[in-house]
């Protein structure tokens, strides 16, 4: 599994996940699962589009700078 940092990717409309300067994981798709470090744990979840993005499971305002791991 690789670790990094859900961001937004504005040009295609999706979350996408960086692994590093110039490494992205190239776009989510709903119904793709992570898992996501929340208060030092890893919870399974999977991505989600209603209203706007979502992580089923997981309550937080903003998903960017969220770490997961894939």
């Amino acid at each position: 599994m690789k670790h990094g940092t859900l961001v937004y990717d504005s040009e295609s409309g999706r979350m996408d996940v960086r692994f590093g300067l110039e490494d992205y994981y190239g776009g989510l798709h709903c119904g793709e699962c992570m898992d996501v470090q929340i208060k030092g744990k890893w919870i399974p979840t999977r991505i989600e589009m209603g209203d706007d993005w979502y992580l089923v499971g997981i309550h937080t305002d903003r998903l960017e700078g969220l770490l997961v791991r894939i």
